[in-house]
């Protein structure tokens, strides 16, 4: 079923996204229009959106565009997941068609390609960090809780010093980017950033690991609830994280590395 929400004010036309001013750097994917004086909005549902054929499927919400308002607003999920999200989905798919990427396990592709393709970096980047994005997100606040509480305590000392180096690490994100929480090479936890849409799996990467969780610091992740006040989403996003989710790919990453 869709809702039609009334806005009122009068907005800006168009918020056009971007990574920043340089030339040389890729511009966001979509220009989202905002809405006018009075004008009505459709919001859908996740159900109802498509993707155009190709080796790679949009990761399914588990709730409603509503799931996490206040603090995540239907239009702001909305927009994230129906447009950003599927045309890096749609972009992927079509850069890998006839080439050896088109039928190999995403991670392997981020492992291997070529940095220096431009599209395929962005596109393929993109798709990965927005499917783990969506995959961590949930309406009702947890905690860590099994394997992987055990392991924060451990290595952070408690889950409130993690909460605040995520935190802190996302504040000073400096432009558009990740922050990502990830097992190493050693099995330890690491909390770690990316530009753009860089993820840790990738051959440049500062701390090479495997990301159990992500945050992303896009302006289109936040922009429309919270303009400038990054701080504000970035807690906004902790109420919502699915630690059971995270301790599900933390024990996969651990194998991995062949450390359970």
């Amino acid at each position: 079923m869709k809702k039609n929400i009334t806005r009122f004010g009068i907005l800006a036309s168009f918020f056009v996204l971007f990574s920043c001013n340089d030339s040389n750097k890729l511009t966001e994917v979509v220009e989202v229009p905002l809405p006018t004086k009075e004008e009505k909005i459709t919001i859908g549902t996740p159900d109802e959106v498509t993707i155009e054929a190709g080796s790679f499927g949009l990761t399914k919400l588990s709730f409603g565009y509503d799931g996490l308002a206040p603090d995540i607003r239907s239009l702001t999920l909305e927009t994230h997941y129906s447009k950003h999200y599927v045309s890096y989905t749609n972009n992927l798919n079509k850069e890998i068609v006839s080439t050896e990427y088109e039928n190999m396990p995403l991670e392997d592709i981020l492992k291997k390609m070529d940095l220096s393709n431009a599209k395929l970096r962005q596109n393929a980047g993109g798709y990965y960090n927005h499917t783990l994005y969506f995959n961590l997100l949930t309406p009702k606040e947890q905690t860590p809780k099994d394997t992987l509480a055990g392991s924060i305590n451990k290595e952070f000392g408690s889950f409130n010093n993690l909460t605040n180096q995520f935190k802190a690490q996302a504040e000073k994100q400096f432009g558009s980017g990740w922050v990502w929480l990830v097992v190493d090479r050693y099995g330890k936890l690491q909390i770690t950033t990316t530009d753009n849409q860089d993820n840790p799996l990738m051959k440049n990467a500062l701390i090479p690991g495997t990301p159990i969780l992500g945050i992303d610091l896009w302006e289109h992740a936040y922009y429309l609830d919270y303009q400038n006040r990054k701080g504000s989403y970035i807690d906004a996003f902790y109420k919502h994280i699915n630690w059971e989710k995270a301790n599900e790919y933390y024990k996969e990453a651990l194998k991995k590395v062949k450390k359970v």
